[in-house]
C-alpha cells in the first residue's frame, strides 16, 4: 500500500472510530450515512477539524436532535474541551479505543478523553489490530475490527470490452473519420481515433465454512459482504463445506449484521467437515462451467484441509484455472510462522492456482482487495 493510501486507511479508521462512539452513545447511524462521511471528509481534507466536524454533523445526523450529542462526542474523540453548560463527554468512546491495544508503553491507562493526543492512541490502536489473527481477538476487539471493515472499498478489476468509445488516441475510427470528411464535401478530414471500453470483470467468492474454519468464517463474510456492496452484480458468492450454498443474494443486505444472519440461516453445513474436491466440483458442474467462472476472478478462502481425496480436488482445481482468467487461494495459515503448505489439499490445488495468499488479519485483507482489483 503506498504512503498516500495508508494514510488515507489510518484516517478512515479514525473517522469510523468516531461513528462507533455515536453509536454506542445511542445515535442511529445506517451504514449509508457513514460512508457519506468518509467521503465528505475525504473530498474537503481531513487536516481542519472544522470542516471534520461540519462533514459529520450533515452526513451523520438525521435532524437537529442530533447535532448537540454529535457535538460532545466528537470533542471527546479529539479529546477536545466540551462546551460550557453540556454534561461531561461520555467515556464510552474513548474506552472503546483503549481496549484495542491502545494503552501506552509506560502503563498509564488513565482516562483516554484527557489525553491531548487521544486520535494519535486511537490511530495506533487500529494499526495494531490490523496485524492481529482475527481467530485470537476477543469480543471488544471483534467489534472494532467489523468496524474497520467499512473503510475496505473492494472493486471488481477491469478487462478490454468489445464496444469501443472515441479516444485521442489508439486505432483509427475508420467510419467516423469517413462520415467527418463527407460532411466537409469529401475534403481530408482529421483523424479519429478509438479505443475498448473498459468493462467490470466478474469476481467469485468460495468460503470454506467448515469446522476448521470457524474462527475466521465471521470475518471472511464481512470482506464478500464488503465486496458485494461495492461491486454490485459483478460479485458472487457461495459457502462451501460438506455442500455448496449460493448466498450472493442474503449479502445484498446493506447492513452487516444483518447480512450475516441470513447466511447463518441460508447455510446448512457450518461447521461441519469438508470436502473440497466435492464442492468444488459441485461450482464448476453447475455454476462455473456455464459461465460463472469463465474469464472471472475466482477466489477461494480455505485452509486445505481436505476430509475427501485429494487428487479429486486437484482435477478440480486444473478445471478452474483453465476456465477462470485468475485464481486466488486464501490460506489464513498461510501468513503466520512456521507455516508450510503440506496439507494434501494444498499440495493438490498448488500447481493450478495463480496467487497463494494469507488471510488471517485486516492486513491481509487489504493485500487481496489489491490483488483482485489489479487481476
Amino acid at each position: 500500500m503506498s504512503p498516500l493510501a495508508a494514510a488515507r486507511h489510518e484516517a478512515d479508521e479514525l473517522l469510523l472510530g468516531l461513528v462507533e462512539a455515536l453509536r454506542a452513545a445511542g445515535l442511529t447511524v445506517p451504514t449509508d450515512r457513514s460512508q457519506a462521511f468518509l467521503a465528505a471528509v475525504a473530498t474537503l481534507g481531513a487536516q481542519d477539524p472544522d470542516r471534520t466536524r461540519a462533514a459529520g454533523r450533515a452526513t451523520v445526523c438525521a435532524g437537529p436532535a442530533d447535532l448537540a450529542l454529535f457535538d460532545l462526542v466528537f470533542d471527546a474523540w479529539f479529546a477536545r474541551p466540551a462546551r460550557p453548560g453540556l454534561p461531561s463527554p461520555p467515556a464510552l468512546a474513548p474506552s472503546r479505543v483503549a481496549s484495542v491495544d491502545a494503552v501506552p508503553a509506560d502503563g498509564n491507562d488513565g482516562d483516554p478523553a484527557a489525553d491531548p493526543e487521544l486520535h494519535a492512541v486511537a490511530a495506533t490502536g487500529s494499526e495494531v489490530l490490523r496485524h492481529r489473527d482475527v481467530a485470537l481477538l476477543d469480543s471488544a476487539q471483534r467489534r472494532r475490527l467489523a468496524a474497520l471493515f467499512e473503510a475496505l472499498d473492494p472493486a471488481a478489476p477491469l478487462r478490454r470490452g468489445a464496444r469501443r468509445r472515441p479516444a485521442r488516441r489508439g486505432r483509427i475510427d475508420v467510419s467516423r473519420t469517413a462520415r467527418a470528411s463527407m460532411r466537409q464535401g469529401g475534403e481530408p478530414a482529421r483523424l479519429l481515433h478509438h479505443r475498448p471500453r473498459p468493462r467490470r470483470r466478474r469476481v467469485v467468492l468460495l468460503v470454506d465454512v467448515s469446522g476448521s474454519m470457524t474462527p475466521y468464517a465471521d470475518a471472511l463474510l464481512r470482506l464478500a459482504h464488503r465486496f458485494v456492496l461495492r461491486a454490485g452484480t459483478d460479485v458472487e458468492v457461495f459457502t462451501f463445506g460438506t455442500r455448496l450454498t449460493r448466498v450472493t443474494r442474503a449479502l445484498r443486505v446493506r447492513e452487516p449484521e444483518q447480512a450475516l444472519a441470513r447466511v447463518g440461516l441460508a447455510v446448512p453445513d457450518w461447521s461441519g467437515g469438508t470436502r473440497l474436491g466435492e464442492s468444488l466440483q459441485g461450482f464448476l458442474d453447475r455454476w462455473g462451467r456455464p459461465g460463472l467462472a469463465r474469464g472471472a476472478v475466482v477466489v477461494v478462502f480455505s485452509d486445505g484441509w481436505e476430509r475427501g481425496d485429494p487428487a479429486l480436488l486437484g482435477e478440480q482445481a486444473a478445471r478452474l484455472g483453465r476456465l477462470a482468467h485468475r485464481t486466488v487461494w486464501v490460506n489464513p495459515h498461510r501468513g503466520k510462522p512456521g507455516y508450510r503448505p503440506v496439507q494434501g489439499g494444498v499440495v493438490a490445488v498448488l500447481p493450478h492456482i495463480d496467487d497463494f495468499l494469507a488471510g488471517h488479519t485486516m492486513a491481509t485483507y487489504d493485500e487481496l482487495v489489491e490483488v483482485v482489483r489489479g487481476a
